[in-house]
Protein backbone atom coordinates (compact mmCIF):
# COMPACT_ATOMS: atom_id res chain seq x y z
CA UNK A 1 0.00 0.00 0.00
CA UNK A 2 1.22 3.44 -0.94
CA UNK A 3 -0.23 5.78 1.69
CA UNK A 4 -1.66 5.59 5.19
CA UNK A 5 -3.41 8.75 6.37
CA UNK A 6 -3.81 8.80 10.16
CA UNK A 7 -6.36 11.28 11.51
CA UNK A 8 -7.02 11.63 15.26
CA UNK A 9 -10.22 13.48 16.11
CA UNK A 10 -12.49 14.62 18.90
CA UNK A 11 -16.02 15.86 18.19
CA UNK A 12 -15.55 16.77 14.53
CA UNK A 13 -18.85 15.49 13.09
CA UNK A 14 -19.36 18.56 10.91
CA UNK A 15 -16.06 18.28 9.05
CA UNK A 16 -15.67 14.51 8.54
CA UNK A 17 -17.71 14.09 5.36
CA UNK A 18 -16.06 17.09 3.70
CA UNK A 19 -12.59 15.96 4.77
CA UNK A 20 -13.28 12.45 3.47
CA UNK A 21 -14.42 13.75 0.07
CA UNK A 22 -11.39 16.05 -0.19
CA UNK A 23 -8.92 13.27 0.62
CA UNK A 24 -10.59 10.80 -1.78
CA UNK A 25 -10.48 13.44 -4.53
CA UNK A 26 -6.72 13.95 -4.05
CA UNK A 27 -6.06 10.19 -3.90
CA UNK A 28 -8.09 9.51 -7.05
CA UNK A 29 -6.51 12.39 -8.98
CA UNK A 30 -3.01 11.08 -8.21
CA UNK A 31 -3.92 7.39 -8.57
CA UNK A 32 -2.62 6.54 -5.07
CA UNK A 33 -3.46 3.35 -3.25
CA UNK A 34 -4.35 4.44 0.27
CA UNK A 35 -6.04 3.87 3.59
CA UNK A 36 -7.48 6.51 5.89
CA UNK A 37 -7.46 5.61 9.58
CA UNK A 38 -9.76 7.78 11.71
CA UNK A 39 -9.12 7.50 15.45
CA UNK A 40 -12.12 8.71 17.44
CA UNK A 41 -10.62 9.84 20.74
CA UNK A 42 -13.77 9.55 22.84
CA UNK A 43 -16.08 11.85 20.86
CA UNK A 44 -19.45 12.62 22.42
CA UNK A 45 -21.10 13.77 19.18
CA UNK A 46 -22.00 11.83 16.04
CA UNK A 47 -18.41 11.40 14.79
CA UNK A 48 -18.23 7.61 15.17
CA UNK A 49 -21.51 7.03 13.31
CA UNK A 50 -20.19 9.10 10.42
CA UNK A 51 -16.91 7.15 10.39
CA UNK A 52 -18.85 3.88 10.41
CA UNK A 53 -20.98 5.03 7.48
CA UNK A 54 -17.95 6.23 5.49
CA UNK A 55 -16.18 2.91 6.09
CA UNK A 56 -19.22 1.00 4.80
CA UNK A 57 -19.24 3.12 1.65
CA UNK A 58 -15.46 3.07 1.10
CA UNK A 59 -13.36 0.08 2.22
CA UNK A 60 -10.25 2.31 2.26
CA UNK A 61 -11.71 4.07 5.30
CA UNK A 62 -10.87 2.48 8.65
CA UNK A 63 -11.81 3.52 12.14
CA UNK A 64 -10.69 3.06 15.72
CA UNK A 65 -12.85 4.21 18.59
CA UNK A 66 -11.54 4.81 22.11
CA UNK A 67 -13.73 4.14 25.14
CA UNK A 68 -13.01 7.67 26.36
CA UNK A 69 -10.76 10.62 25.61
CA UNK A 70 -7.17 9.38 26.08
CA UNK A 71 -5.40 12.19 24.20
CA UNK A 72 -3.90 12.88 20.79
CA UNK A 73 -0.64 11.03 21.45
CA UNK A 74 -2.49 7.82 22.31
CA UNK A 75 -4.67 8.23 19.22
CA UNK A 76 -1.60 8.61 17.00
CA UNK A 77 0.01 5.60 18.67
CA UNK A 78 -3.04 3.47 17.86
CA UNK A 79 -3.09 4.73 14.26
CA UNK A 80 0.63 4.14 13.77
CA UNK A 81 0.26 0.56 15.03
CA UNK A 82 -2.32 -0.17 12.30
CA UNK A 83 -0.78 1.84 9.44
CA UNK A 84 0.34 -0.33 6.51
CA UNK A 85 1.38 2.28 3.94
CA UNK A 86 4.96 2.89 2.86
CA UNK A 87 4.38 6.56 3.66
CA UNK A 88 2.33 7.60 6.67
CA UNK A 89 0.64 11.01 6.70
CA UNK A 90 -0.81 12.57 9.85
CA UNK A 91 -3.29 15.42 9.73
CA UNK A 92 -6.00 16.99 11.86
CA UNK A 93 -9.70 16.48 11.20
CA UNK A 94 -10.77 20.12 11.48
CA UNK A 95 -10.08 21.02 7.82
CA UNK A 96 -7.24 23.34 8.80
CA UNK A 97 -4.76 20.94 7.15
CA UNK A 98 -4.93 20.83 3.36
CA UNK A 99 -4.98 17.34 1.73
CA UNK A 100 -3.63 18.89 -1.48
CA UNK A 101 -0.23 18.97 0.28
CA UNK A 102 -0.10 15.16 0.52
CA UNK A 103 1.43 14.41 -2.93
CA UNK A 104 4.41 16.72 -2.31
CA UNK A 105 4.92 15.36 1.20
CA UNK A 106 4.86 11.83 -0.21
CA UNK A 107 7.38 12.79 -2.89
CA UNK A 108 9.78 14.22 -0.31
CA UNK A 109 9.72 10.89 1.56
CA UNK A 110 10.00 8.59 -1.47
CA UNK A 111 12.05 10.66 -3.92
CA UNK A 112 14.25 12.71 -1.59
CA UNK A 113 14.58 9.97 1.03
CA UNK A 114 13.55 12.00 4.06
CA UNK A 115 12.69 9.98 7.15
CA UNK A 116 10.18 12.60 8.27
CA UNK A 117 8.81 15.80 6.78
CA UNK A 118 7.02 18.28 9.03
CA UNK A 119 4.59 20.89 7.80
CA UNK A 120 5.23 24.55 8.57
CA UNK A 121 2.17 26.79 8.78
CA UNK A 122 4.12 29.91 7.94
CA UNK A 123 0.99 32.03 7.48
CA UNK A 124 -1.56 31.27 10.17
CA UNK A 125 -5.20 32.25 10.61
CA UNK A 126 -5.22 31.90 14.40
CA UNK A 127 -5.39 34.59 17.05
CA UNK A 128 -2.06 36.41 17.35
CA UNK A 129 -2.24 36.70 21.15
CA UNK A 130 -3.66 33.29 22.09
CA UNK A 131 -1.83 31.14 19.56
CA UNK A 132 0.70 32.80 17.25
CA UNK A 133 2.99 34.45 19.81
CA UNK A 134 2.95 31.55 22.31
CA UNK A 135 3.57 29.16 19.41
CA UNK A 136 6.61 31.13 18.23
CA UNK A 137 8.05 31.15 21.75
CA UNK A 138 7.34 27.45 22.16
CA UNK A 139 8.96 26.55 18.82
CA UNK A 140 12.04 28.64 19.63
CA UNK A 141 12.49 26.84 22.96
CA UNK A 142 11.93 23.46 21.32
CA UNK A 143 14.58 24.15 18.66
CA UNK A 144 17.15 25.27 21.22
CA UNK A 145 16.49 22.37 23.56
CA UNK A 146 16.13 19.51 21.09
CA UNK A 147 18.57 20.48 18.36
CA UNK A 148 15.92 19.78 15.70
CA UNK A 149 15.73 22.79 13.38
CA UNK A 150 11.98 23.00 12.71
CA UNK A 151 9.90 26.15 12.64
CA UNK A 152 6.59 24.51 13.57
CA UNK A 153 6.65 21.53 15.93
CA UNK A 154 2.88 21.78 16.51
CA UNK A 155 1.79 21.32 12.91
CA UNK A 156 -0.34 18.18 12.66
CA UNK A 157 0.41 17.70 8.95
CA UNK A 158 3.48 15.48 8.75
CA UNK A 159 4.80 12.65 6.58
CA UNK A 160 6.85 9.66 7.74
CA UNK A 161 8.48 6.56 6.42
CA UNK A 162 6.59 3.55 7.75
CA UNK A 163 9.73 2.39 9.58
CA UNK A 164 9.76 5.63 11.58
CA UNK A 165 6.25 5.30 13.02
CA UNK A 166 6.90 1.64 13.87
CA UNK A 167 10.02 2.51 15.86
CA UNK A 168 8.96 5.46 17.99
CA UNK A 169 6.92 5.44 21.19
CA UNK A 170 4.36 8.26 21.29
CA UNK A 171 2.98 8.56 24.82
CA UNK A 172 1.68 11.14 27.27
CA UNK A 173 1.41 14.36 25.25
CA UNK A 174 4.55 13.80 23.21
CA UNK A 175 2.82 14.17 19.83
CA UNK A 176 4.35 17.67 19.63
CA UNK A 177 7.81 16.15 19.74
CA UNK A 178 7.56 13.28 17.28
CA UNK A 179 10.46 14.75 15.22
CA UNK A 180 12.60 14.73 18.39
CA UNK A 181 11.54 11.15 19.17
CA UNK A 182 12.44 10.17 15.61
CA UNK A 183 15.84 11.84 15.88
CA UNK A 184 16.52 10.07 19.19
CA UNK A 185 15.57 6.75 17.56
CA UNK A 186 18.22 7.28 14.87
CA UNK A 187 16.16 8.81 12.03
CA UNK A 188 18.20 11.89 11.33
CA UNK A 189 16.99 13.08 7.92
CA UNK A 190 14.17 15.42 8.95
CA UNK A 191 12.79 17.96 6.51
CA UNK A 192 10.24 20.75 6.54
CA UNK A 193 7.71 22.00 4.01
CA UNK A 194 5.68 25.20 4.06
CA UNK A 195 2.00 24.20 3.97
CA UNK A 196 -1.26 26.09 3.67
CA UNK A 197 -3.14 26.77 6.88
CA UNK A 198 -6.90 26.96 6.57
CA UNK A 199 -9.14 28.93 8.93
CA UNK A 200 -11.29 26.67 11.09
CA UNK A 201 -14.60 26.13 9.30
CA UNK A 202 -16.65 24.31 11.92
CA UNK A 203 -16.75 24.20 15.71
CA UNK A 204 -14.10 25.43 18.10
CA UNK A 205 -10.53 24.45 18.82
CA UNK A 206 -10.06 21.66 21.39
CA UNK A 207 -6.83 23.21 22.66
CA UNK A 208 -6.44 26.20 24.97
CA UNK A 209 -3.53 28.15 26.41
CA UNK A 210 -2.81 25.26 28.77
CA UNK A 211 -1.38 23.28 25.87
CA UNK A 212 1.63 25.64 25.77
CA UNK A 213 2.25 25.22 29.49
CA UNK A 214 1.99 21.45 29.06
CA UNK A 215 4.17 21.73 25.98
CA UNK A 216 7.01 23.39 27.89
CA UNK A 217 6.74 20.81 30.68
CA UNK A 218 6.86 18.04 28.08
CA UNK A 219 9.89 19.74 26.54
CA UNK A 220 11.73 19.38 29.86
CA UNK A 221 10.62 15.75 30.02
CA UNK A 222 11.82 14.91 26.54
CA UNK A 223 15.14 16.69 27.18
CA UNK A 224 15.63 14.52 30.23
CA UNK A 225 14.58 11.34 28.39
CA UNK A 226 16.83 12.19 25.45
CA UNK A 227 19.86 12.76 27.66
CA UNK A 228 19.32 10.43 30.58
CA UNK A 229 16.35 8.20 29.77
CA UNK A 230 18.51 5.09 29.55
CA UNK A 231 20.91 6.07 32.33
CA UNK A 232 19.10 8.09 35.05
CA UNK A 233 21.88 7.33 37.53
CA UNK A 234 24.24 9.48 35.45
CA UNK A 235 22.18 12.58 36.26
CA UNK A 236 20.98 11.83 39.78
CA UNK A 237 24.27 10.21 40.77
CA UNK A 238 26.26 13.22 39.58
CA UNK A 239 23.99 15.69 41.40
CA UNK A 240 23.99 13.48 44.51
CA UNK A 241 27.79 13.31 44.47
CA UNK A 242 28.07 17.11 44.25
CA UNK A 243 25.66 17.59 47.15
CA UNK A 244 27.36 14.92 49.24
CA UNK A 245 30.81 16.44 48.63
CA UNK A 246 29.50 19.88 49.71
CA UNK A 247 28.06 18.32 52.88
CA UNK A 248 31.25 16.36 53.57
CA UNK A 249 33.42 19.46 53.18
CA UNK A 250 31.10 21.46 55.43
CA UNK A 251 31.27 18.70 58.08
CA UNK A 252 35.05 18.61 57.73
CA UNK A 253 35.23 22.37 58.21
CA UNK A 254 33.16 22.12 61.41
CA UNK A 255 35.35 19.30 62.76
CA UNK A 256 38.59 21.06 61.90
CA UNK A 257 37.35 24.32 63.47
CA UNK A 258 36.40 22.58 66.73
CA UNK A 259 39.69 20.65 66.97
CA UNK A 260 41.63 23.84 66.28
CA UNK A 261 39.84 25.68 69.08
CA UNK A 262 40.30 22.77 71.49
CA UNK A 263 43.97 22.49 70.69
CA UNK A 264 44.55 26.23 71.17
CA UNK A 265 42.33 26.38 74.25
CA UNK A 266 39.94 28.80 72.56
CA UNK A 267 36.22 29.10 73.40
CA UNK A 268 33.85 27.29 71.08
CA UNK A 269 30.10 26.88 70.69
CA UNK A 270 28.08 23.70 70.38
CA UNK A 271 28.27 22.13 66.92
CA UNK A 272 24.51 22.59 66.49
CA UNK A 273 24.93 26.35 66.93
CA UNK A 274 27.10 26.50 63.84
CA UNK A 275 25.14 27.24 60.61
CA UNK A 276 27.57 25.02 58.68
CA UNK A 277 26.21 22.06 60.64
CA UNK A 278 22.78 22.51 59.02
CA UNK A 279 24.28 23.13 55.60
CA UNK A 280 26.24 19.89 55.96
CA UNK A 281 23.25 17.91 57.19
CA UNK A 282 20.88 19.23 54.52
CA UNK A 283 23.22 18.68 51.58
CA UNK A 284 24.10 15.15 52.72
CA UNK A 285 20.41 14.26 53.03
CA UNK A 286 19.65 15.74 49.58
CA UNK A 287 22.65 13.91 48.11
CA UNK A 288 21.44 10.61 49.56
CA UNK A 289 17.93 11.20 48.18
CA UNK A 290 19.32 11.95 44.72
CA UNK A 291 21.34 8.74 44.81
CA UNK A 292 18.21 6.83 45.78
CA UNK A 293 16.25 8.49 42.95
CA UNK A 294 18.94 7.35 40.52
CA UNK A 295 18.85 3.79 41.84
CA UNK A 296 15.06 3.68 41.69
CA UNK A 297 15.14 5.04 38.14
CA UNK A 298 17.55 2.30 37.07
CA UNK A 299 15.41 -0.39 38.74
CA UNK A 300 12.21 0.90 37.10
CA UNK A 301 13.93 1.08 33.72
CA UNK A 302 14.96 -2.56 33.96
CA UNK A 303 11.66 -3.91 35.24
CA UNK A 304 9.07 -1.78 33.41
CA UNK A 305 6.35 -3.50 31.42
CA UNK A 306 4.48 -2.15 28.45
CA UNK A 307 1.01 -1.56 29.88
CA UNK A 308 -1.90 -0.41 27.72
CA UNK A 309 -2.33 3.36 27.61
CA UNK A 310 -5.78 3.37 26.00
CA UNK A 311 -8.84 1.14 25.52
CA UNK A 312 -10.50 0.55 22.15
CA UNK A 313 -14.25 -0.02 22.08
CA UNK A 314 -14.84 -0.50 18.32
CA UNK A 315 -13.00 -0.77 15.03
CA UNK A 316 -14.17 -0.79 11.39
CA UNK A 317 -12.30 -2.30 8.41
CA UNK A 318 -9.35 -3.18 10.69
Amino acid sequence: MNLSIVIPLLNEEESLQELHNWIVSVMTKNNFSYEVIFIDDGSTDNSWNIISRLSAENTNIKGIRFLKNFGKSQALHAGFAKAEGDVVITMDADLQDNPEEIPELREMILEHNFDLVSGWKKKRYDSVVSKNLPSKLFNWAARRTSGVALNDFNCGLKAYKNTVVKNIEVSGEMHRYIPVLAKNAGFGKIGEKVVKHQARKYGETKFGMDRFINGFLDLITIWFISRFGKRPMHLFGALGSVMFIIGFLAAGFIGFSKLYRLYNDLPYNLVTNNPWFYISLTTMIIGTQLFLAGFLGEIILRTKNNEERYKISNTVNI
